[in-house]
């Protein structure tokens, strides 16, 4: 079976085809708006569904050039998320900020300690079992390929395959469960502002500008804004990497969006539709990223996954979900900020931060937004969550490697 290669501006045309393809399915079914599935999900997944036909088929495999314009368009996002901060907004956020970090920490303790003992029941290699815990989860591909040479260095030497075969899994569920958990939270706590359901899926249909009016000078410079947030993020990036310390590059760029937010809050004469604009590059960005992200993605890997490993995942997002639905949602405040934070922290709990935003995107999209969300969850899913797993996946990976001596 050969390699189809696709290039950087294939990949791109394709995630933008599986966007309007995604949102044209949404449209024809009621049940995939109610339940906020996103638009470019439903598309990518089923993109990424004709792959595995195609590999499976013996046709071919399809490769994809995307990670380059893929970290482009993630730094983009995070920019305009800082961005979007108002000082007003950092100062109410930080308290939340720090109770979702805890919860962060103590989710990703307890998907180990899930995952590990359930496994220890079913007779899995505990190193095995460990890999379907949040190391794929709440640390997704990146922290699957970064810790599973550990387990495999440990004596489990088919850590990695199972990782980021358990990371695509998390991926998908993540999408599917994040959506409707949101909407049934929201429904259930009557959190809803009527005045406020679908009026930007309203305003698609009957094809009337609703909100703040953008011009193409506040989107221009919406643009430029965030290159300017993304060139200051990589100087932080080599400053920070020249004192030795190793700070992810979205983070940075959040960073320059915040200072850039810092700057046009100061001229006292900015318009709400500059901050618009800001926001629509963000979203254009995310669509484009995880609509990429999808497509690309291997299903294939999945097939190795035993019975058990399936058993051991499934329980990983039945546990989320409860702890999402008892916990999160009642320490951040019950309230409509607090649903939509829940339905982020299923995201990175599962799969990944973009995961986490395009699902509350879509939440967002049919009652209101909630910038405090959208604000929170990168900070925590983005960067602190990423320090916090590291240390608990490396004792655990300690605890695992002596179990099987």
């Amino acid at each position: 079976m050969g390699v189809l290669k696709l290039g950087m501006f294939e990949t791109l045309a394709l995630a933008v085809l599986a966007i309007y393809f995604g949102d044209f399915i949404r449209s024809k079914m009621p049940i995939l708006k109610k339940y906020c599935f996103p638009g470019a999900v439903i598309g990518g997944t089923i993109f990424s569904c004709i792959s595995l036909i195609l590999y499976y088929r013996g046709i071919a495999e399809l490769s994809f050039d995307y990670k380059t314009v893929n970290t482009l368009f993630y730094c983009i996002f995070f920019a305009a998320s800082g961005a979007a901060a108002s000082l007003s907004l950092l100062k109410k956020g930080g308290k939340l900020v720090i109770i979702f970090a805890i919860l962060a920490a103590v989710l990703a303790f307890l998907q180990n300690v899930l995952a590990v003992g359930l496994g220890t029941v079913m007779g899995v290699n505990p190193l095995i079992a460990l890999m379907t815990g949040s190391t794929p989860m709440t640390g997704g591909h990146g922290n699957a390929a970064a810790f599973a040479p550990l387990a495999v260095a440990a004596g489990a030497p088919a850590a990695l395959e199972v990782a980021l075969a358990a990371a695509t899994f998390g991926l998908i569920s993540g999408c599917i469960v994040g959506g409707p958990f949101g909407a049934f939270v929201i429904k259930h706590f009557h959190l809803e502002d009527p005045s406020q359901d679908g009026i930007e899926e309203a305003a698609a249909e009957s094809g009337k500008n609703v909100g703040t009016l953008v011009s193409k000078a506040n989107m221009l410079n919406g643009v430029f804004l965030m290159m300017i947030a993304c060139g200051i993020g990589q100087v932080f990036f080599l400053m920070l990497k020249s004192a030795g310390v190793n700070f992810p590059i979205h983070v940075c760029a959040m960073l320059g969006g915040i200072l850039v937010r810092i700057v046009l809050d100061s001229r006292n004469n900015t318009s709400e539709a500059a901050y618009e604009a800001i926001n629509i590059v963000g979203e254009f960005s995310l669509s484009l990223f995880v609509s990429m992200s999808i497509i690309s993605m291997k299903l294939w890997q999945l097939a190795g996954l035993g019975g058990s490993l399936v058993v051991l995942l499934m329980a990983q997002v039945v546990f989320i979900i409860i702890f999402c639905y008892f916990i999160t949602f009642k320490l951040l405040g019950k309230n409509y900020d607090a649903a939509v934070m829940s339905v982020g922290h299923i995201g990175f709990g599962l799969g990944a931060v973009p995961v986490s935003m395009t699902t509350m995107e879509s939440v967002c999209k049919k009652y209101r937004y909630s910038k405090l969300a959208f604000f929170v969850v990168p900070v925590i899913g983005g960067f602190l969550s990423n320090i916090s797993n590291a240390v608990i996946i490396s004792g655990f990976i300690n605890y695992c490697a002596g179990m099987i001596k």
